[in-house]
Order: C-alpha cells, then sequence, then structure tokens
C-alpha cells in the first residue's frame, strides 16, 4: 500500500523540488522527515527511487501555511536533505526556493491575487527571517513567463523580487558571530560571517588555488576539499555553531578578484559539493562583506560608492547581482537588501510514499 501527498513541483531560482502544505504532511518531525526521505528517495546517491535530483540543489523541499503571526501573509519551512544521507535539515533558510513560495502559495489558495502585482510577506521559520516577495499576476494567475533571466536557469521567466527584512545573524550570534570582520583561524585569514547564510569566506590563493576552477575541477580536488573540511569543523566553533560535521553549515566560499566586470568571483561550497553557481542568501552574505572595512574582500572586491551598492558576484555559470543600501552614518551596516529571482511550476499532482513509512511498522 501507497500513501499519496498532493505536491507542486517547482523551480524556485536556480533549485527545485517539492512544496507542500503543512497540513498535508504528518504532525510530527519524526514521521514528517521519515517521509520526506522517501519522497526525495535519499539515502541514494542517485535518488532512484525518489523526486530527488541526486544533487544538493535538486534535494531540497518547500513546506507551507498561513501564518497566525501579525502582518505576516505565509510560513516558509524550507527542508534540505541529501542524496546519499537520511539527513533533513531546516536550520538554514534557503533563498533559491524561498522565490518560489508566493507562486505555491497562489496557486493552492492560500492567499489571494492582489492585482498585476502580487506581494506577501514571508516569513521563513528556519531563521525567523521575513521578507517582501512581489510577483507578477496579470488576469489573477501566476506569470511564469517574462523576460527575467538569471544564470544557472535556461531561458527567461517572469521576475520575482525578494527583498530582505532582516538577515543579520540568520543562524549565528549575529552577522559577524566571532566578533571580528577577519579572522586567523587554522592558519588562514577568513571572514566569518552570517547576513541569510552562515559563511566562512576566504581568498583562494590561501589553499594554493587560482579561485578560477572549473566546478568539476574543484569536485575532483580531494586534497583541497578535505583541508576545506578541516578548517569548515574549525570556524564553525570559532561562529558558535558547535561541531558542524553533520551540519550542512556554514558554507565554504573561495574568492578571487573579479575576472568578467563583477565585484568578486566566487567558488561555493554547500558545504562538501562546489556549487554551479551560488545560493541567494549566500550571495547576500558575499556581497555584505564586500562592503564591510577589513573582511578578507578587502583589496580585491570592486564595489562601487554610495549608500545604495549594486554588488556582482562572479560565479562559476555567471553572476548573482544583489542591491545593499548601507547607512550613510555607519557604512558597516547594511540595512537592505534586495534581489531578483524567477520560479516556475512544473508539476502538479501526488507523490506516493510506501504506506509502511507514514505508519512506521505497519507492513500492509
Amino acid at each position: 500500500m501507497q500513501t499519496s501527498i498532493k505536491t507542486l513541483f517547482m523551480r524556485g531560482g536556480t533549485s527545485r523540488g517539492p512544496f507542500f502544505l503543512e497540513s498535508d504532511l504528518p504532525p510530527d518531525r519524526e514521521t514528517r522527515d521519515r517521509v520526506l526521505l522517501a519522497v526525495m528517495g535519499s539515502p541514494d546517491k542517485r535518488q532512484i527511487d525518489g523526486l530527488g535530483g541526486a544533487h544538493p540543489l535538486t534535494s531540497k523541499v518547500g513546506i507551507v501555511r498561513r501564518s497566525s503571526v501579525p502582518g505576516v501573509d505565509i510560513d516558509f519551512l524550507f527542508a534540505q536533505l541529501q542524496p546519499d544521507k537520511d539527513t533533513v535539515d531546516t536550520t538554514p533558510n534557503c533563498g533559491n526556493m524561498l522565490a518560489a513560495v508566493v507562486p505555491f502559495a497562489l496557486e493552492t489558495g492560500l492567499a489571494q491575487v492582489q492585482g498585476d502585482t502580487t506581494t506577501l510577506r514571508v516569513l521563513t521559520l528556519n531563521t525567523d527571517m521575513q521578507c517582501d516577495i512581489t510577483v507578477q499576476t496579470p488576469g489573477g494567475s501566476v506569470a511564469y513567463s517574462g523576460d527575467a533571466r538569471i544564470d544557472g536557469v535556461p531561458g527567461t521567466s517572469a521576475p520575482i523580487t525578494i527583498n530582505f527584512l532582516d538577515t543579520a545573524g540568520s543562524v549565528c550570534d549575529g552577522l559577524l558571530p566571532t566578533g571580528k570582520v577577519r579572522d586567523v583561524i587554522d592558519g588562514i585569514e577568513v571572514t566569518c560571517i552570517d547576513n541569510g547564510m552562515p559563511l566562512v569566506m576566504f581568498r583562494a590563493e590561501a589553499v594554493g588555488r587560482s579561485g578560477y576552477e572549473s566546478v568539476a575541477e574543484l569536485n575532483a580536488d580531494t586534497e583541497l576539499k578535505a583541508r576545506i573540511e578541516t578548517l569548515r569543523i574549525a570556524c564553525g566553533h570559532a561562529m558558535g555553531l558547535g561541531d558542524v560535521t553533520q551540519k550542512n553549515y556554514p558554507k565554504m566560499t573561495l574568492i578571487a578578484a573579479p575576472r568578467t566586470g563583477g565585484s568578486l568571483s566566487t567558488r561555493s561550497f554547500i558545504p562538501h559539493v562546489c556549487h554551479d553557481a551560488i545560493g541567494v542568501l549566500a550571495a547576500v552574505t558575499v556581497a555584505t562583506a564586500c562592503v564591510l572595512k577589513g573582511s578578507v574582500t578587502e583589496g580585491i572586491a570592486i564595489v562601487p560608492e554610495g549608500s545604495v551598492k549594486q554588488v556582482s558576484v562572479e560565479h562559476p555559470t555567471g553572476e548573482f547581482s544583489v542591491e545593499l543600501e548601507v547607512d550613510p552614518a555607519n557604512s558597516q551596516n547594511v540595512t537592505r537588501a534586495a534581489l531578483l529571482r524567477t520560479a516556475r511550476l512544473i508539476m502538479r499532482g501526488e507523490v506516493m510514499v510506501p504506506t509502511s513509512v507514514w505508519n512506521k511498522g505497519d507492513t500492509a
């Protein structure tokens, strides 16, 4: 016997996965996580028995409900699964999957269209962060076609704007969890920072690399990955995150001078696989480091003048632009972050899981 669960399979930014109404999933976390693992086909590196795409970027789940928080429309819980592990991590955010939340809410009737555009306030339950998300809704329905293009996704789509209201210290205790803009940890100069995603940033030259290597080269570089993991574990303790061996954060970001007209070149590990692009909130966090005096980006990042800054974060498949606003009275204080994403509804239907997974011990 199998149990069916209603789902919309959606792309959000450069990620994708099934989205569920919270009410359609088991109410207790242990059963819910067991069901999500079955849905995605984890643990199995090919995820052959589920919806997962055999990569961390396609092993993601969105869980949505109508919010009871005053002033907030929708609550969003993001779950990161791994192809070859039996973990369901709801600690960090995902700014890419976040882009699909409002389309999901409108498609399922959790919220109503407001006009040619619809803006909803979304609370990410993972880190208690709020943002305003605007989607195109001409004629009373979500538009997915348009002229907006984001690197890492083929073609063009309707634009979705995300205005983050408060991202500093999403998981860590503050924007700079070590209390410094630059540290030396495990013999390497790093900036440990969390403006939506806990990151450890360090210059590629510090580990004997250029920072311009391909994703394939970096994923095959076992010596480098072992060195980065040692650094990650040490930084986890310094950031107040404890033992991060089994955690998906902090992410590790190699940086170098820009090469294609952007502000900074990056190679992002999430945390053990090199990202083909860069995560939304990782890009926000990298951009934030670029405007902080004394960070490891100083001297190599190219950042415009003024209190509102467009920071272009280069990554292996293109660039990611982030608009930051800094306090004119304190340039170390970032007051706003906004960006552009796209999303698409790929499939509407039901996903099947063995009834024995939902009702553990039931062998019917």
